[in-house]
């Protein structure tokens, strides 16, 4: 099925799902439906997804439409290949002649720092391109890996790629200069990247750890030829449903013609403007190879969307420069100098226009190329303040981006020991606002709220004589509705300044007595110290007589005690702790594999610590289960990225494009993984050219442009700003639209 975004295609293969079941029902024999349901009744049919979000709903629409009669069991590509990887883990430790053991999945971010500490000698031999730090070069590195196994090439072939992808640099850059090796060796015995990847795919299948790439690599390479396998394969499955194809990796067609060539029904969905993962590993002009071999339907567009009528002069207006074009009521321009005025007068429009009864929250999208820190604070902001909520996909921030990881963090240095030198006053006070937050609003505690303004300005008096440079900043969006913090961050700095003790071994914090002006703290903020210092004494106590089985324990009770309450959590929050406790479980899982096949018995703080930097380093750690919001914050408007919403594949009435002068317009909003474009099928291994690079980011904004405008049904705002917010002009490839369009704010 081949059509345009939201054409239907999904829908129709919905209906060849029930079409096949229907046909299997009717077949009376025993012999028959033996074959088609072999599990328990379970029909014998591979359902596949391009991410987990369309998983979950193709997976719902799938059982919505057999009335919960057949068990569904959808998946992605990669979910598919880890299910079968470790199901059939037994026979690949035959294969390989591996040391028995059950696998461990590696999550992005341990995957990394493993892999760094594994090449932490040849890193400082092997030469890097300049300008590209040790991190990027160790994360390039592993993509190579991932790229080869979604390719199907062979770990071995690899340095003919990098070669490959070499003398384009070379031909890219301007003076021609060679990158100069970091060390003094002789090029011709250091270490080169694919000796380098080798080593690291075979140190962990020793320990069996399975990355993305090394389960990709084990099912396609040894599993999927492997004559026992194959066919428990063609048992278990007749009947194929794979949506979005034009995202899938080439070896998907691999798997998908082996089942073809013996037997098996196919039904695939392409879509020619999709390829959102492309340069992300997805192969779709191999992918569209497939319908060689099947029956072609062209699904014409359904449902009522902008693209029909402005697709094709919008990208004539974007990609001819000499095009005229005059766009239509329903594409309108927000202009402004300055970014900042941009962010608040878009804000602005947008509650103006729900207050007034136009449009609802959740039918309002929010796309830009990318979001920095304070486009979307800003948005967040402004839009929550007025009691409408925004829903961000997929955030991709750093988890100690939230004060309450910061604070939990902070809480780990003070009760294990050897950890004195993670933590000073800043943290400690800050730590001391997030724990002491109580859903309590209006209600004062013990005391008027006289006397507790009569002690915030007996703080603040104080801070005129003591110096603090702590800097606290508590988010709102990260702040808990109807709310009150016990301990400011006023009196928060003066204990910090006072009652933390620093220690490299024992950090310590006092009484709030030891502050001679205590009484200035007030009651309710002295009791609140008072019941964390008890809890982190407590907590000590229980650890050093090995009551306390692991830190995740710690975080638990502590979520418990401070940030729970007996109430539900605002969901970023909730996010954001269950993603957490799932990294800090998944950190000490592989701890435990380690210390087994090392043998090394690592200190307990040590662990710790690393943990702590890992995430204080900024990384950005996998996306916990995921859970859908519920009442209010479900009718939200929706803040991503271009790459996270068209890969969520959802529509709404209003669009707004913002920084629509970006030049990262035409990159996509999405990096492309180091030597993706050498591992298409199509141009496999030759020389990527700066001709290449203009092409391609041609072709991929033509795409992006009929896709979004495929996903809106009223009105597109493109939202641009004269300069950005480093204060350079902005003249990207969209500013010919936003020439245009009818101004609807325009303070330029």
């Amino acid at each position: 099925m081949v059509g345009s975004t939201r054409s239907g295609k999904t829908t129709r293969l919905v209906e060849q799902f029930c079409t096949w079941l229907q046909a299997g029902d009717r077949q009376q024999s025993p012999e028959r439906r033996q074959r088609l349901y072999p599990h328990q009744g379970e029909p014998a049919v591979l359902v596949l997804a391009a991410n987990d979000d369309n998983r979950r709903e193709l997976r719902d629409r799938l059982a919505a439409a057999t009335d919960g009669k057949y068990p569904i069991r959808a998946k992605t590509l990669l979910g598919f290949f880890q299910d079968e990887v470790t199901l059939f883990w037994p026979l690949l430790l035959q294969i390989l002649g591996l040391k028995a053991q059950f696998p461990v999945r590696l999550r992005p971010e341990t995957e990394q720092e493993l892999a760094t500490r594994l090449w932490r000698q040849q890193l400082d031999e092997i030469p890097r391109p300049a300008g590209v730090s040790e991190s990027r070069w160790v994360r390039r590195l592993l993509d190579i890996l991932q790229l080869a196994a979604n390719s199907g090439t062979a770990i071995e072939d690899v340095g003919s790629i990098l070669a490959a992808l070499e003398e384009g640099q070379e031909e890219k850059r301007a003076e021609g200069e060679k990158p100069r090796a970091t060390s003094h060796q002789p090029l011709a015995t250091l270490p080169t990247p694919d000796s380098l990847i080798l080593q690291w795919r075979n140190w962990c299948w020793e320990r069996g750890f399975l990355t993305y790439g090394i389960t990709t690599e084990l099912y396609s390479k040894y599993l999927l030829g492997d004559p026992y396998y194959q066919q428990h394969l063609l048992r278990r499955y007749r009947y194929i449903l794979a949506d979005d194809v034009d995202d899938y990796p080439a070896i998907a067609r691999d798997l998908f013609e082996f089942l073809l060539d013996r037997g098996a029904v196919g039904a695939f969905t392409y879509n020619p403007d999709g390829a959102v993962r492309l340069g992300l590993g997805a192969d779709p002009e191999y992918l569209q190879g497939l319908a060689k071999r099947c029956q072609i339907e062209f699904i014409q567009p359904s449902s009522i969307a902008l693209a029909d009528d402005l697709a094709t002069p919008v990208v004539e207006l974007v990609t001819e420069p000499l095009a005229l074009f005059s766009l239509p009521e329903s594409v309108q321009a927000i202009q402004t100098i300055s970014r900042g005025d941009l962010l608040r007068q878009t804000a602005d429009f947008i509650i103006q226009a729900i207050k007034s009864g136009q449009i609802q929250p959740q039918e309002i999208a929010l796309i830009a190329p990318g979001l920095d820190a304070i486009a979307r604070y800003t948005l967040v902001e402004i839009l929550t303040k007025h009691g409408i909520f925004v829903e961000s996909l997929n955030d991709q921030r750093p988890l100690t981006s939230s004060p309450i990881i910061r604070a939990l963090l902070t809480l780990l240095t003070l009760v294990y020991p050897g950890l004195g030198r993670l933590v000073d006053r800043d943290m400690v006070a800050e730590m001391l606002v997030v724990l002491s937050t109580r859903r309590e609003a209006g209600k004062q505690g013990i005391g008027s709220r006289g006397k507790r303004a009569e002690g915030a300005q007996g703080a603040e008096g104080a801070r005129q004589v003591t110096p603090y440079s702590s800097q606290v900043t508590i988010d709102s969006e990260f702040r808990l509705p109807n709310s009150e913090f016990q301990i400011d961050p006023v009196r928060a700095g003066l204990i910090a300044d006072y009652c933390f003790q620093p220690h490299p071994e024992h950090p310590n914090l006092l009484p709030a007595t030891t502050y001679d002006r205590w009484d200035r703290l007030g009651y309710a903020a002295s009791l609140a110290y008072a019941q964390i210092v008890q809890w982190i004494e407590d907590q000590r106590s229980q650890q050093e007589q090995r009551l306390l089985p692991s830190p995740i324990v710690l975080l638990d009770r502590a979520i418990q005690k401070f940030l729970w309450q007996g109430s539900n959590l605002p969901y970023d929050q909730l996010a954001a702790l269950r993603e957490l406790l799932e990294t800090a479980q998944h950190y000490w899982e592989i701890d435990a594999r380690l210390r087994q096949s090392e043998g090394i018995d690592t200190p307990a703080h040590i662990t710790i610590a690393q943990f702590i930097q890992l995430l204080r380093r900024g990384t950005i750690t996998a996306n916990s289960y995921p859970v859908r919001p519920i009442g209010t914050a479900s009718r939200a408007v929706t803040l991503a990225t271009i790459f996270q919403y068209r890969s969520s594949r959802r529509f709404h009435r209003w669009q707004f494009w913002l920084d629509a002068g970006s030049p990262l317009w035409s990159r996509g909003g999405a990096a492309t993984l180091y030597g993706a474009p050498l591992f298409l099928q199509h141009r496999f291994g030759r020389p990527w050219t700066a001709e290449d690079d203009l092409s391609a980011d041609t072709e991929r904004l033509r795409r992006i442009l009929r896709d979004l405008l495929g996903r809106v049904g009223e009105r597109v705002y493109l939202c641009h700003s004269d300069l950005a917010a480093n204060g350079q002009e902005q003249n990207g490839t969209l500013l010919s639209l936003v020439n245009s369009a009818i101004p609807v704010i325009n303070n330029g």
